[in-house]
């Protein structure tokens, strides 16, 4: 089932979200919905929050060219446990800001732990678009957005615009 996804600013969006201590069937059927939500969005990550669950749960596949198969991954208690030394530079854009888009500077390399839908432990070492991906999916699970790594100017525009947005939404 399709949610409905927040757009900032909203203080749901800023909230630490809590651990997944017990991988129930409900958190099961969040993350597939999840999954469905980002497909149709379309997206390559998505966070609970974004979603109005305080919960540390993330999806993302960033599989995005036609002739690739999708390779979904659902992860519960995401963390990055490992970070190269060396960054790199995507223009990264949020479903929870549609169309706004800015260059924002991460590690390029990251080792993630996490537990997945049937609760294994699992770990994978990301680099590119996957690690720039789980970087800004694992923010939103500390009520950090991708514009609060962008300077103040663009920021404040940014959220002008989404507060235009939600307005013009609410009338519609």
């Amino acid at each position: 089932m399709k949610r409905n996804i927040l757009i900032h600013p909203d203080p749901r969006l800023k909230k630490v979200a809590a651990p997944v201590s017990d991988l129930s069937d409900e958190l099961r059927t969040l993350a597939s919905d999840m999954l469905e939500t980002m497909y149709d969005a379309p997206g390559i990550g998505l966070a609970a929050p974004q979603v109005g669950v305080a919960a540390r749960l993330i999806v993302l596949d960033c599989m995005k060219e036609e002739d690739e198969a999708p390779r979904p991954l659902i992860m519960f208690n995401p963390e990055v446990v490992a970070a190269s030394d060396e960054n790199s530079t995507y223009e990264e854009g949020c479903l929870s800001i549609p169309d706004q888009f800015a260059e924002v500077t991460r590690p390029a390399e990251v080792t993630v732990r996490w537990l997945d839908e049937t609760g294994t432990e699992r770990t994978e070492d990301m680099s590119g678009l996957w690690a720039t991906c789980v970087q800004h999916e694992i923010d939103h699970l500390q009520g950090v957005l991708f514009i609060d790594h962008i300077g103040p100017m663009k920021r404040q525009m940014i959220t002008r615009k989404m507060i235009k947005l939600k307005r013009e939404r609410a009338r519609g």
